[in-house]
């Protein structure tokens, strides 16, 4: 029998997905990046309202950390324009998938015609067909409206939910996630890039159902305006809430301490580490794996991304392995 690479499905958006992909891509795996389309500020939204097209930004930065190709194509692509002209604000990547949706007349065409272009190692999926509006319901009851103005409303969230309710997952996603060996949720904004590619019916659905391992990379810092003061168990049952099933197997949470002065940056921001609360999520049923997954470089946090990605191969030769005995 031929040993199959691993089959890895990862869901998220913003700026913490495609640090993660830059590392994994690395490994012998096959990779299914799931790409939440709630987006609606700066040049996103822009596209989004002009052309009528799902929010290109966090596929554009998806595809740009999965691609194998020239730096200087890499920088082009993500390139902004800082003029003062309509050009303002736009990357040219977002142009570029912009133009590829109106000539191939559909935008995951367009994703599928830009992977090639970009040499991209693994498959790039939109979590909808079509754009998707988040609103998020407050605990005074008052509805804000609109990824990104979610965090500024300055009110605790009580849940988020997408309109139109009953959108359309594509079926490459849902037979990605059912052929998984491991799928992985995030990491990223937990009200604003993980849930809303969980709320599409259906993909969430099936994540439930899915028998591949799941594990969720816990955010390191607490987020104002979505998180705040939030614990890991507290991240988790909020997922459980939204999709009202339990499926998350495994967290994998930061044990590295963090400098103080970077603690002391974020403060100003209202966030703080998250903490780990072990208890309560071996309580929930999740198994917990501590590593220092953490990059200090001077004034911002990020996950370490070759360390993150090493921990999930793993994880991943592990359940390979089980599957090939079974």
């Amino acid at each position: 029998m031929t040993k199959q690479t691993p089959k890895v499905v990862i869901i998220g958006g913003g700026t913490g997905l495609p640090v993660l992909l830059r590392g994994l891509k690395r490994y012998p795996v096959d990779i299914t990046a799931i790409v939440t389309v709630a987006d609606d500020g700066g040049s996103s939204g822009r596209l989004r309202q002009d052309l009528n097209i799902p929010p290109p930004g966090d596929v554009r930065n998806v595809l740009a950390a999965l691609s194998d190709v020239e730096p200087l194509v890499e920088e082009m692509f993500q390139h902004r324009f800082s003029t003062s002209n309509e050009l303002s604000g736009h990357s040219l990547g977002n142009l570029i998938l912009a133009a590829m949706a109106s000539i191939t007349g559909n935008f995951t065409h367009a994703i599928q015609e830009m992977s090639k272009v970009l040499n991209v190692r693994g498959k790039v999926l939109p979590a909808a067909i079509e754009s998707v509006v988040l609103h998020a319901e407050m605990e005074d009851g008052t509805v804000v409206s609109g990824e990104s103005k979610i965090p500024y409303s300055g009110k605790k969230i009580k849940r988020v939910y997408l309109t139109p309710s009953d959108i359309q997952p594509l079926p490459e996603t849902l037979q990605a996630i059912r052929q998984a060996d491991m799928i992985i949720i995030g990491p990223g904004s937990l009200y604003t890039s993980i849930l809303p590619n969980l709320l599409v019916k259906r993909l969430g659905d099936e994540v439930c159902r899915a028998k591949a391992r799941k594990v969720y990379i816990c955010n390191l810092m607490t987020q104002a305006g979505e998180t705040f003061g939030y614990t890991a168990s507290d991240h988790v049952k909020a997922i459980y809430k939204h999709m009202g099933c339990s499926f998350i197997d495994t967290i994998l949470v930061n044990n590295e301490e963090i400098d103080e002065h970077i603690q002391l940056l974020y403060k100003e921001e209202k966030a703080h580490p998250v903490k780990y609360d072990t208890e309560k999520l071996m309580e929930l049923g999740v198994e917990v794996v501590y590593a220092e997954i953490a990059v200090q470089d001077g004034t911002a946090l990020r996950h370490d991304t070759k360390k993150v990605s090493a921990i999930l191969h793993s994880m991943l030769v592990e359940e390979s392995e089980k599957h090939n005995h079974a």
